[in-house]
């Protein structure tokens, strides 16, 4: 965290394919090595799966499986009188979006299917039905939240 100033956020633009800006933050979640060419190809790949298995627009599920799959509450570590406390915290909605785009790649790379591009693409799917790898993640962060209830007055 710097002293001086504020740092600027960094203006993220658009994807070439469908023009949207959440699309083009989550190829960057999805690229590993700087390789933006491959993480595109199995993003878009995944959306046309997406629109040939559910005749859905995928940019719809999409966004559905990320609104679906954002945390509203987390825990944070707070060390107080020599005791650590996993005290509740609401989370900022850049930080929701990000928590959540992170958590369904996490849960597309532990599934079984052959490609990235079609375990992204059931997990997509199953994610804006509700269910799925990444809403189990998002509920269990909710029910430790909501176990830690007690200790929410040693928010910072």
């Amino acid at each position: 965290m710097p002293r001086r100033r504020e740092v600027p956020k960094r203006e993220i633009l658009p994807d070439p394919k469908y023009g949207n800006a959440d699309v083009a933050k989550f190829v960057n979640v999805l690229m590993t090595r700087g390789k933006k060419s491959v993480a595109e190809h199995i993003v878009y790949d995944a959306f046309d799966t997406i629109k040939s298995k559910s005749g859905k627009d995928p940019l719809e599920v999409f966004s559905q499986a990320v609104q679906n799959v954002k945390p509203m509450v987390e825990v944070k570590s707070r060390r107080v009188g020599g005791a650590n406390y996993q005290v509740p915290v609401e989370v900022r909605p850049v930080r929701h979006a990000a928590l959540s785009m992170r958590w369904i790649r996490e849960a597309a790379q532990k599934r079984g299917e052959k490609s990235m591009d079609a375990r992204l693409a059931g997990e997509l799917m199953e994610a804006a039905e509700g269910r799925g790898g990444a809403m189990k993640k998002r509920e269990e962060v909710h029910r430790m939240a909501e176990a830690n209830k007690a200790f929410a007055h040693y928010r910072f």
